[in-house]
């Protein structure tokens, strides 16, 4: 990058500074030795004028004093007074009695500030006055005060010229001899620089410097020839010059083959990574792709074919792995290296092997012929696994070896039983991702009774997934995986649909139920979700007074003002709004007074232990209390024995589920359950 050359940077300019700075100096020096002597000629001129003034009227005063006149005394006064230098004029006795006096303030100056620590402001003179026959007899005394303020600033306003004066001459002088330097040396080599800018440090002898005229003989044109011959000589090596130190970097650094980091640049890269991480305190996953049986690649195909599908494999994680998160690089032979940043956990790590699996998995046309390759991953991650980068990348390439001996087409992370964890949990996921289309689900459903009146008013749908090899999978398995990966959006419309469909049905046969359908975060989440619902309502003729939708204390948190708003449009339709595993989560009366609810359900936690953990106890008639205070119905779940039935009863709480009355049920079974529990009501009521 060239340098501009400005103004401040001429050598003239330069010398016209120190030519400048020393006249001035100098000028300044000379200028207050002057105003120096002439301060102290001005003091002296003061005490002259002072002894002087004495002189003159001591005998007229010594008469007054001596012959107490009065009259005579004050006359010395006034006529001492009419200089305007003088301050004060007093005539006393030698008791200090005045005889005769005259006095003025000080003159106002704006410059006293100034003068008067160098002259003071007043100066005080006193002459004892006695007769000529009788001089140790003294008769009295004349006091007399100078005001300096105008001699100060006659003195001032000389110094103020002799300062100007020194500073125009030290000014002239230094701008003469920058003329004088400027013609003589500093223009030619301006010209000079600006040939030199000219000059193309690519090709330096392409255009060389040009002399200015009248210098061909003295010391710039001897420097103008011998800068040309070194820009010729530079011209023929700096090329090789280049390409040597290009090609030394690049192999120190690059891999030669792919281009991309080598495995020193790599550590380098993870330090800084690491860094990162460790400060922002997120996961960091190091994964070592190594290609399955490239040796043989190499003995079949021969190596330069090798060497094309090593290029493959670069280009490929550059243009899949693209973006800050990730930095990549060859290790070496058939292995790479890739880091991803600001994880949350290791299932997006398994998520970023896929795809690393899916990209080396496609084939690789090498001279008209397509070449399938496969790759085990080796995956560690910060800072679980290691906190350093040669650890984590040691362990990297210890599980990527021992991954090779399990087969190959996997990953495997460095911890066993992570590695179970997600894996486990990814087939799941794959699975999931299949179940609403090979209609696995099913719903069941569980009664929900009136406490007072014994009877059902409603249930709840609950889905359930049937897999056809694991049989039946509890919903805390696949929920939060459903919710993580989106899925549950479809699901939930899935369940949503089916409850309403068997709400229409049983209403159409006499039995006319509420139905309560769990609505999740991410459903809520949803821009269409109340549109959805609602024309799920109307397809299916279900009025929204028969349906309830619970939402957990966690859905409305992450995004308060959303979810209120489209709650409070649910509840505007007639749907009414439960939440759900009250006292789990972290509701407060805030955020219930804003919500549009209706009912509260104790989670079955705290039924569970009713009536023999005091805590838990003390917990739910704390709900029942609040619900009644709020004007809200609370819901009891997990009711399992009658008595807990009867002190919910007693205490207040108006329904209740749980498998005291019922375990959840499929729709037929549902049905000769109400009949049942109906008819064994009134025939106990008779």
């Amino acid at each position: 990058m060239q340098k501009t050359y400005e103004v401040e940077n001429h050598l003239s300019y330069r010398v016209l500074r120190w030519i400048l700075g020393v006249a001035l100096v100098s000028g300044i020096i000379i200028s207050a030795i002057q105003v120096t002597l002439d301060a102290g000629r001005v003091s002296r001129s003061l005490d002259e004028q002072a002894l002087q003034t004495i002189a003159l009227v001591r005998d007229a005063a010594t008469q007054s004093v001596f012959s107490i006149d009065n009259e005579l005394a004050q006359q010395v006064a006034d006529g001492l007074y009419a200089q305007e230098s003088l301050r004060m004029a007093r005539i006393t006795h030698p008791d200090g009695a005045p005889l005769a006096s005259a006095d003025r303030p000080l003159h106002k100056s704006a410059l006293r500030p100034i003068t008067d620590p160098i002259f003071t402001p007043e100066r005080q003179y006193r002459e004892t006055l006695s007769r000529p026959g009788t001089p140790d007899t003294v008769y009295g005394y004349l006091d007399l005060h100078y005001d300096t303020a105008r001699a100060a600033q006659t003195w001032l306003e000389r110094a103020f010229v002799t300062f100007v004066s020194g500073i125009a001459t030290a000014i002239i002088l230094a701008m003469a001899l920058f003329v004088v330097f400027h013609l003589l040396l500093t223009r030619p080599l301006l010209r000079i620089v600006q040939s030199v800018k000219q000059v193309n440090p690519e090709h330096p002898d392409d255009r060389l410097v040009t002399l200015p005229p009248g210098h061909q003989a003295d010391e710039l044109g001897l420097w103008v020839n011998a800068t040309n011959n070194l820009l010729v000589s530079i011209g023929d090596t700096q090329k090789r010059h280049r390409e040597a130190e290009d090609r030394v970097n690049r192999l120190a650094r690059y891999d030669q083959l792919t281009g991309l980091p080598s495995r020193e640049t790599f550590m380098d890269l993870l330090q800084a990574d690491i860094q990162e991480a460790e400060q922002r305190k997120l996961v960091l996953s190091l994964v070592v792709c190594g290609i399955d049986d490239f040796k043989s690649v190499n003995e079949q195909c021969g190596f330069r074919t090798g060497d094309q599908l090593l290029q493959a494999v670069a280009d490929r994680l550059a243009e899949c792995l693209s973006g800050n998160r990730f930095t990549l690089a060859r290790l070496g032979s058939d292995q790479f290296a890739v880091v991803e940043k600001g994880l949350r956990d290791g299932f997006q790590a398994a998520d970023t092997a896929d795809r690393i699996l899916a990209c080396v998995n496609q084939p690789v046309t090498v001279d008209d012929q397509p070449i399938t390759m496969t790759a085990t991953l080796g995956i560690a991650l910060f800072p679980g696994d290691a906190g350093k980068p040669d650890r984590l990348l040691q362990s990297a390439e210890q599980t990527m070896a021992l991954a090779k001996q399990n087969g190959r087409n996997h990953f495997q992370f460095y911890v066993a039983s992570i590695d179970k964890e997600i894996r486990e949990r990814k087939q799941l996921e794959k699975e999931l991702s299949q179940a609403l289309t090979n209609h696995q689900f099913h719903l069941v459903y569980q009664p929900q009774i009136n406490l007072e009146s014994r009877r059902i008013i409603g249930a709840e749908a609950l889905i359930r997934w049937e897999h056809p090899e694991r049989g039946l999978i509890p919903p805390d398995h696949f929920i939060p995986i459903a919710e993580v990966n989106g899925s549950i959006v479809d699901i939930g419309q899935w369940v949503l649909d089916q409850a309403c469909w068997q709400a229409a049905r049983w209403a159409e046969h006499g039995t006319p139920l509420r139905i309560a359908v769990n609505l999740s975060a991410v459903q809520l989440r949803q821009a269409s979700i109340v549109d959805d619902i609602l024309s799920t309502l109307k397809r299916h003729s279900i009025p929204a007074g028969r349906l309830e939708l619970e939402v957990t204390e966690t859905s409305f948190m992450t995004n308060l003002e959303d979810a209120v708003a489209k709650l409070h449009q649910l509840h505007k339709a007639g749907i009414s709004i439960a939440v759900d595993d009250f006292g789990t989560g972290y509701s407060s009366l805030t955020y219930l007074k804003r919500m549009p609810v209706q009912h509260l359900k104790i989670d079955k936690q705290f039924i569970r232990d009713l009536l023999i953990n005091e805590e838990d106890t003390r917990i739910a008639n704390t709900i029942i209390d609040l619900g009644k205070s709020l004007n809200l119905t609370v819901v009891a779940e997990g009711v399992e024995t009658a008595e807990q039935a009867c002190y919910l009863t007693e205490r207040g709480c108006q329904l209740a589920q749980g498998y005291y009355f019922s375990k959840p049920l499929l729709p037929r079974n549902f049905e000769t359950f109400v009949a049942s529990f109906h008819k064994n009501l009134v025939e106990n009521n008779a």
